[in-house]
């Protein structure tokens, strides 16, 4: 009896081994393979790769684009903090809001400076350049919830050479952003679309796992 079960035992041994071998290569593929938290989306430009040098968020606004709140400083606090998190570029290569300022303080040319001559004012190598096109944030009709939505425009520049690093495309990259309902307050309503336009633009910029890439509040992709 015990031999039988003996016998038995080194048959179904053998059998796992004989599909091992020849199906092995399927069963270690489906293990092998990384889930939806694993994958990574490549990114388009790896500013990784230039993090020993310094960076300068600059965000800007047209002049008629009127608002109660300093988007400027919100998106570019969003921006720095998401630069630091995801792309994990060290605090001291990162230029301060506080240095732009004082730039913007002291040059009375400022305005009509490009977004690499600014970068080069401030020693920084290279320049994250956001133009805000569009934001709007209402209170919803007798309620306290706020609705609001923001449009920026994005693209990556070379301080010494002025060259365009990202995107592909010239006219920059565009992200849309926006909510109906935000239940806490207005200040809370712009922090919301400030980190929602910074995290659209920095997955870009480094291999984002892709099941952080999207999140709800991203309407580039929909009419919305």
């Amino acid at each position: 009896m015990r031999q039988e079960c003996f016998t038995r035992l080194l048959i179904a041994v053998a059998s796992m081994a004989a599909a091992l071998s020849c199906g092995g290569c399927g069963i270690v593929s489906i293990f092998g393979t990384p889930t939806r938290h694993e994958k990574k989306i490549a990114a388009e430009y790896d500013l990784a790769g230039r993090r020993n040098e310094k960076i300068l968020v600059l965000v800007d606004q047209p002049a008629w684009l009127d608002s109660e709140v300093n988007l400027r400083y919100h998106l570019t606090k969003r921006l720095n903090d998401k630069l630091l998190k995801s792309v994990r570029i060290p605090v001291p290569h990162l230029t301060s809001y506080e240095e732009l300022s004082g730039l913007r303080a002291a040059r009375p040319d400022f305005a009509s400076l490009s977004p690499s001559q600014v970068a080069s004012a401030l020693d920084a190598d290279v320049v994250l350049f956001v133009m805000i096109e569009a934001c709007q944030l209402e209170r919803v009709a007798e309620t306290s919830y706020y609705r609001g939505a923001m449009s920026v425009r994005s693209a990556l520049y070379d301080a010494a050479t002025a060259a365009q690093l990202w995107p592909e495309s010239p006219n920059g990259k565009t992200v849309r952003v926006g909510f109906d309902m935000e239940s806490r307050s207005r200040e809370a309503a712009v922090q919301r679309l400030a980190a929602a336009a910074a995290h659209c633009i920095v997955r870009y910029l480094y291999d984002c796992p892709q099941a952080q890439f999207g999140i709800s509040d991203d309407k580039s992709a929909v009419e919305w």
